[in-house]
Order: C-alpha cells, then structure tokens, then sequence
C-alpha cells in the first residue's frame, strides 16, 4: 500500500521523538525513504550525539530501493562535515528523486542543504507538518536560531497558585507520580537552573533519580546543575556541590567584599565557578550573560527549578520558551505566590501561554505550555533590558 507523504512525516516526526533528551547539542531527527513505488522502504533517526544522522540510518535501511524515491525528513539534510558525512551527499549518492523535509535548518553550519540538493536535480519540497516538527525539536530550535538556551520553567502549586503554606510548609504540595515525572523532565534536559535562595532555603539535591532501572535516559543524562549566586552564598556543604552531577556556580563578578570575594574562592576550589556581570537594580548575576555562558557550553534546554523571585526574573527578560506547571488539588487561600514580579504591571502586559498538553499525573495535573509573544511588544523590549533581580 503506498504511504502518503504526510503519513511518513508523521512517522518521522514520531521517529525523532525517541531520542528527545539524548541528542544535545544536536538536534531530534527523524527520516522514512519512500521508494520510487512510494512504499516505505527504510527509517532511522538520529539517536545521540555522533551516531548516525537519521538520514543516513534510513537511506542504509533502504538499500538500492532508495534509487529515484523520496526521502522524508523532519529537518532539511545538512551538508556539512562533522563527526559524520554530510546527508546532503549519501541523498545524492543513493539516487534519491525528491526531498520531503519539515523545517529549515537554521545553524550556520548545517544549512543549506536544500539549496545544494536542488541545483543537483532532486525536487524538494519544505513547510510539510512544519508547526509539529518545530515542536518536537523546539530546544535545539531556540538554541540555533536565538544563540541561547531553550528554557522551560517547572513549578508545583496549589490549584490557587500557592507554592507553600502560609507557615512556609511545602513538601510534598504535589503527589509521588508527578515528583517521578518531574526527574524524567529532568533527565530530558541539559541543565538545571535554581538560585541561591532555594539551596538555602531547600538544599536541593538538583540531580535525575527515582527512575525504574529499564528507563534508558536515566543511563545517559546528568544535567549540569547551574546556581545563580552573585554574591556566593551557597553554603560549602550544600548537596548542589556533592560529587552527583557536575555543577557550575554562576557569581558576580565586581567585588562583592572580602567576605563575598572569600567564600567565591572556597566555592571555586569545590566546583566550577563562572563570574558573570551584575544585573541593574538589586544586583543578581545578569540573565542573558549566563545563557550566553550556557550557550558556549554547548547548553541547548534548561530547566529553571528556582523560587518565584529567579522565575520572576526570567520571564521579565523574555527568557522562558515553555512553562511545566504541575498543579494539586489543594487549596491554602495564603502563603507565597508561585511566581513574584515578572514586571507586569496591567493587564496589557501579561504573558499568555499556548497550551500544548494537559495531562493527569496520579491525582494532580500536568499543563504544559509555550509562551507566546507579547503582540504588546513588551517581551521583546524585556529581551534587551537588564535583570532587575538578585538570585
């Protein structure tokens, strides 16, 4: 039977999806070759950084049945040498017909390969499921496109947005399912990002666990652990600095005093330590110079954990893509709010999210979300103004 070109994007797209988490820094790809009859002949996606691209994995599978068929790919095929060949090249070399591919590829590197492709006589096609395809690889997207990390905040509240009792009492507001599936967000991720408040107040662990052994990320992922602390208050026996997961502490970096300039020195001899310039106002490190820190480190998705005062500060310069809120069906009518001063200050200025998913997770619910951009143009404003908080 033949198989439309949609319904191989779709298997595609579902394809990629398998790696989601375990790419990094490049992107979720998957491909199908149709062959000349329009028939599936082969399919692969890229399954980790440096294995092969999900084209060449299809085109092998395919064989000779490649020749004057239809590769269908959610990305448009690099053609680049890299720590493999460009696919640009095994397309032309199997005889492929016609190119199928969802989103254009962005990164200096890599793109180009359409362009390549058809001024060597395939016929090729783009935009095809283009809006789910952009979905699925929407971290390494952001990381392309923005130079920066793709940032998802994940908070846990009462269905009245409370993130604790008003006596300051919050473990657990959300149930056993929804804390497992909390580390399964976070194995999916490069870093996690929390500030200094939170190690004091909480001495988080930060790390991925509490997977059952035949869950295959838990083998792969152990996230960057990243504490926005300008003025180095992370105490030396935090469990953020234990030997769990590589961890990097982002400081200011004027002199803060010698006490400041003392306990910078004691944290660098424990870990990694970044200085990093003061935001305006209340003087936490500046936002956007540790996303562009993360970048260099090759960062593509962060997932911010901190309090509602880090939160605040993130969303106030446009720097969170997706929200993950995990919400329990529980009311306190006090307590602190789960979110603080994200510079809106009317109506007109709110951030209004797209909802991609809304799922119950044992008795709470899970909503994720993409933040849309402020028609208002008071995101885009924020992308530019320095941080007013401390972290």
């Amino acid at each position: 039977m033949t198989i439309a070109v949609h319904t191989a994007m779709r298997d595609a797209i579902a394809l990629a999806a398998r790696a989601q988490g375990l790419t990094s820094p490049n992107p979720v790809v998957g491909c199908v070759v149709l062959d000349a009859a329009g028939e599936r002949a082969g399919e692969g996606y890229h399954a980790f950084a440096g294995a092969s691209h999900a084209e060449a994995a299809a085109l092998e599978q395919a064989g000779d049945r490649a020749r004057g068929g239809t590769v269908v790919v959610t990305l448009e095929p690099c053609d680049h040498h890299g720590r493999t060949g460009p696919c640009t090249q095994a397309i032309l070399d199997a005889g492929v017909r016609r190119v199928v591919y969802a989103v254009t590829d962005p990164s200096e590197r890599a793109r180009g390969g359409a362009r390549r492709l058809a001024e060597a006589g395939v016929e090729v096609e783009s935009g095809v499921l283009a809006a789910e395809a952009e979905r699925l690889n929407a971290e390494w997207l952001t990381y392309a496109r923005l130079r920066r990390p793709h940032v998802t905040w994940k908070f846990a509240a009462t269905l009245d947005g409370r993130s604790a009792a008003a006596d300051g009492t919050s473990q657990w507001i959300t149930g056993a399912a929804a804390r497992e599936d909390v580390h399964r967000l976070r194995a999916r991720c490069d870093a996690i990002i929390a500030g200094s408040g939170t190690v004091l107040a909480d001495d988080p662990r930060l790390t991925v666990r509490g997977f059952e052994p035949h869950d295959h990320l838990i083998t792969h992922r152990r996230p960057l652990r990243v504490i926005a602390d300008a003025r180095a208050r992370t105490p030396l026996g935090s469990r953020v600095l234990d030997d769990a997961a590589p961890t990097l502490i982002a400081v200011s970096e004027e002199t803060i005093g010698d006490t400041g300039e003392q306990d910078a020195a004691a944290l660098a001899a424990r870990t990694a330590v970044v200085r990093l310039p003061r935001a305006a106002g209340k003087g936490g490190v500046d936002l956007h110079a540790l996303m562009a820190e993360l970048a260099e480190r090759e960062i593509v998705s962060v997932l911010l954990e901190g309090g509602p005062t880090l939160a605040g500060a993130f969303l106030a310069d446009g720097l969170v893509d997706r929200v993950v809120a995990y919400l329990a069906p529980t009311l306190f009518g006090a307590g602190p709010a789960a979110l603080r001063d994200a510079g809106v200050t009317t109506l007109a200025e709110a951030y209004h999210l797209d909802i991609e998913d809304i799922t119950t997770i044992g008795p709470d619910l899970r909503i994720t979300a993409a933040v849309r951009e402020q028609a208002s143009g008071a995101r885009a404003d924020a992308l530019t103004a320095p941080s007013r908080r401390e972290h």
